[in-house]
């Protein structure tokens, strides 16, 4: 049993790490919050059909509880897929798993914290530390031909973009909406509160649309695998199978499976696209995923991941 939960998970996280660089050829026939409306909503009705008999075990108290981690939910790819337009599919998806690092850093103030949980140990701020660095690498890399110069060692920040900027946030927003499931899932079992989640999620997606782009979708066959890739097995399925296996592996090994969305980010965005990172932003790769095994193989009290979405 746990050698299948490994293997399923390990697909799962494949997946995720396959949708950066399928999304981002899709966004060429669609912009950004459409594909999102979209997305979401497929996703909506798909867990709707499969959980029908949790309708009626979700309660009026549960709906704010809903809408709340819907609109972080919602922040995030937005975030996300925005920033993608602008950023390339491995630098989306490295900084995207700052997440793991941010959900302790952000659990410091005691308010915050999901019932039970302790504060941050030193780990926790150790790779923060690291993953900043490895950030930094990736999206300010020092400036071509400084080499033997101070400037050879040096970030170069004009090299950030808007796009990397816009991701950040979408790790800011996961991290808020991992905080926000570890106060709701203890009272909610998974079935409404991933009905409500998503369909709150597909909502604010919904009222801001008209606010932030004038939508436009071409349908062409990269568009509709992009779709059926994103809502049935990145979010509705993977969702389903996350969550039973988080009921029989540890906790470390799920965080460090989790840890290899961007590696798979990178190698699907190198298969298809030919994108190389380069040695400096590959070192700052490394710290980041070095600062996330530091953060989680030291044991933390546990908090959702943004994938329970």
């Amino acid at each position: 049993m746990k050698a299948r939960a490994y293997i399923l998970m390990t697909l799962v996280v494949a997946v995720w790490g396959s949708t950066f660089v399928v999304i981002k050829g899709a966004l060429s026939d669609a912009t950004p919050v459409a594909f999102n409306l979209i997305r979401m909503t497929l996703a909506f009705v798909l867990l709707a059909v499969g959980y029908h008999r949790a309708w009626g075990s979700i309660k009026r108290s549960q709906i704010a509880a809903g809408a709340l981690v819907g609109l972080c939910l919602a922040a995030g790819y937005q975030f996300q897929t925005i920033g993608l337009v602008r950023t390339t599919p491995s630098k989306s998806a490295f900084i995207t798993g700052l997440v793991v690092v941010l959900v302790p850093l952000f659990s410091i103030p005691p308010a915050l914290r999901p019932p039970g949980a302790r504060a941050p140990r030193w780990n926790a701020f150790a790779g923060g530390a690291m993953a900043f660095a490895g950030i930094v690498l990736i999206t300010a890399p020092p400036a071509a031909g400084a080499s033997g110069s101070l400037a050879s060692f040096l970030p170069d920040f004009s090299s950030i973009n808007v796009g990397d900027v816009l991701t950040l946030g979408c790790a800011i927003s996961f991290a808020l909406h991992c905080i926000a499931l570890g106060h709701t899932s203890p009272r909610i079992s998974f079935q409404p509160l991933a009905i409500l989640q998503v369909g709150f999620c597909a909502l604010f997606m919904g009222l801001s649309l008209p606010l932030i782009e004038h939508p436009h979708v071409h349908v062409t066959g990269r568009l509709i695998f992009a779709l059926i890739v994103a809502a049935a097995l990145a979010t509705a399925a993977a969702f389903s199978i996350q969550s039973w296996a988080q009921s029989i592996l540890p906790t470390t090994p799920m965080a460090l499976i989790l840890a290899l969305e961007p590696v798979f980010a990178w190698i699907t965005s190198f298969v298809v696209t030919g994108e190389r990172l380069g040695m400096v932003p590959a070192v700052g790769a490394v710290l980041i995923l070095a600062g996330i095994a530091v953060t989680e193989l030291i044991p933390q009290p546990h908090v959702p991941t943004a994938h329970e979405a």
